[in-house]
């Protein structure tokens, strides 16, 4: 029986057509000079379920989004593109229950650094809503839901390179807390912040690492 896959994720893990109806998009097939990653193929995720021979169920990943409710310029995220909206509306949805779910990739954190969101302090349990407006109560909040969700499920929590130490060492230690598994890349290549056909490869090839541990 095949794994099956759902992905939680920002720009790093769009592709035009392969994403919810609505999310925004970064990577295409259409010309963007900031990248030269033209076709699914060459994101990490497609290299992944195509060498590990997964099943992709959802690939729900939306450019710009954070982990936390609070976007880009202060916008409120919590009932729009934030990870943790999604992942309640999925459960709402009952999608968990219509879904076996056996691999789960998180990779987000990019946003809530580069838009300068309040970093807040880390907390395992007992959060008010008021505290998911900051980034590091809310990365230890989505991974807390995300394996109470998916107890029997492998999680892989994907962090990138280049973020604020905060965010990184708050990762790691969630990721320990709530039994998930932290990849944590050392070297991306990237154009514009964003991972470019080698840098797509890079990702791939640090994660089939751990996984075939």
């Amino acid at each position: 029986m095949k794994n099956n896959v759902l992905i939680f994720g920002d720009s790093y893990s769009t592709f035009e057509g392969y994403v919810p109806d609505g999310y925004a998009i970064y990577y295409s097939e259409n010309e963007n000079p900031e990248t030269d990653v033209r076709n699914v193929k060459e994101t990490w995720w497609y290299q992944v379920i195509q060498e590990k021979n997964f099943n992709l169920i959802l690939n729900n990943s939306w450019s710009g989004s954070t982990i936390s409710y609070t976007g880009y310029d202060n916008v409120d995220c919590s009932k729009s593109s934030s990870f943790i909206y999604r992942l309640k509306q999925l459960i709402e949805s009952d999608f968990f229950v219509k879904n076996r779910i056996d691999k789960v990739f998180v990779f987000g954190g990019t946003n809530d650094n580069w838009s300068n969101a309040p970093l807040g302090e880390m907390k395992y349990s007992d959060w008010e809503n008021d505290e998911l407006y900051s980034v590091l109560p809310a990365i230890c909040y989505f991974l807390n839901l995300l394996k109470k969700t998916l107890p029997h499920a492998d999680i892989y929590c994907l962090i990138n390179t280049e973020l604020k130490p905060e965010i990184t060492s708050c990762m790691k230690k969630a990721c320990e807390k709530y039994g998930t598994t932290p990849i944590t890349f050392s070297h991306i290549d990237k154009s514009y912040g964003h991972p470019t056909v080698q840098g797509m490869k890079d990702i791939k090839e640090a994660i089939l690492k751990v996984m075939n541990k």
